[in-house]
């Protein structure tokens, strides 16, 4: 169905700006709206092996994670009994509307090879995951910067891409994921992914009949909110988004660094009853509590439902992502935070995003993507015994 004038405008703040790049959006939405998941790549067997180096007397999860045969995807993942879907989202659309630093679909492939290498063992085997494919967004990213004529038309038209593609595209794979009994795991891309997240794993759950209502409870580690105004689709307002469209219930948010929330949204946090939150200087600085104090403090304000866990890379100590830090969370507290969290009996996702092998400002990172593939890891590990 061709979107009216209206929806592909909506969520915009400045669309007289950005006119002549979104008229040309307008035929991807079409394309969206056509076609079946119009822009995900689903990944054969080859595909996998290709990027796993075989050894003798040694098996390597590459050879044993599952994939998807050309089906229809509901058909598809119901005849696979794999707990866990691993889907990549190699874009930085979201982190562009956000005016960030660019680079978030770098990590996805040195990630994978990093995953695809680890050892099988009984401690995690790889059969119980499906490697499914990956979004592919390049074509839009690449019609926005060749048409978008000053800074302000790219961000708005990258708000557009978001807001009309990119969110329904995500949404429509949580959810497929999710209706089948299934746990998505979301590598890559911006942290505006969250929102439509939330909402498919929530409808998901709910076609399932494992909620009464679409809505879930979200627990982050995070050094930003994620909770500015409603001014158009991008990475920094997803669960803004989400709670006020009633997807998202509880919030829960561990390390908010104070020097990049500002303070209309610190106020709107501690203003709502559903909003839990720890700050890096109380933890770290203060010591007001510790590092697992404010873990428990969020599992306990979030556990009575079906919860999705997020990580933000930006939250970890000059880790690379579209908004490093010197100072944050060590890597190893970031396994710590997966490892306990993992143990939720009612997980609706995993979400580890903003991480960066590479920036658009040059800046590299080898470490970035082999830490998520230690992240997925740990959190595989614990969960698959609950």
């Amino acid at each position: 169905m061709k979107p009216s004038g209206d929806q592909i405008f909506r969520n915009s703040s400045n669309s007289r700006q950005g006119i002549g790049v979104n008229k040309t959006i307008l035929i991807f939405i079409q394309i969206s709206h056509i076609m079946a998941y119009p822009y995900f790549k689903l990944y054969k067997r080859q595909d996998i092996l290709s990027i796993t180096r075989l050894r003798r007397f040694e098996t390597k999860l590459g050879e044993c994670f599952q994939h998807l045969p050309d089906m229809p995807l509901a058909d598809a993942l119901s005849q696979s009994k794999a707990q866990y879907v691993i889907v990549g989202i190699p874009e930085d659309i979201g982190v562009r509307a956000n005016y960030g630093v660019g680079g978030t679909e770098t990590i996805w492939l040195p990630f994978l090879q990093a995953l695809c290498n680890m050892q099988s063992t009984d401690a995690f085997t790889g059969e119980e995951v499906i490697l499914s494919g990956y979004f592919d967004f390049s074509d839009i990213k690449s019609l926005i910067t060749a048409n978008a004529k000053n800074q302000d038309e790219l961000i708005d038209a990258c708000r557009h891409a978001v807001a009309n593609i990119i969110d329904n595209e995500v949404e429509n794979m949580a959810k497929a994921i999710s209706s089948a009994g299934k746990i998505p795991i979301i590598i890559g891309g911006g942290h505006n992914n969250a929102y439509p997240l939330i909402k498919g794993a929530a409808k998901g759950l709910q076609r399932a009949g494992k909620l009464p209502s679409a809505a879930i409870n979200v627990m982050n580690a995070d050094a930003h909110s994620g909770y500015r105004i409603a001014e158009g689709r991008h990475s920094g307002n997803s669960f803004r988004y989400a709670m006020e469209e009633g997807f998202l219930k509880k919030y829960a948010v561990i390390g908010l660094q104070e020097n990049y929330n500002s303070q209309r949204v610190m106020d709107d946090l501690y203003s709502n009853i559903n909003i839990q939150y720890s700050t890096f200087e109380d933890i770290s600085l203060r010591e007001k509590l510790n590092f697992r104090q404010a873990i428990v403090q969020a599992i306990s304000f979030t556990e009575e439902s079906f919860t999705g866990i997020e990580l933000d890379m930006d939250c970890i100590e000059q880790m690379l992502s579209s908004s490093s830090n010197p100072s944050g969370f060590t890597a190893l507290q970031a396994r710590q935070y997966i490892n306990f969290t993992a143990y939720y009996p009612h997980i609706a996702y995993l979400h580890i995003c903003e991480g960066a092998a590479q920036l658009v400002n040059g800046q590299s990172n080898a470490f970035a993507a082999k830490l998520v593939s230690e992240l997925v890891s740990d959190f595989i590990k614990v969960n698959r015994k609950q």
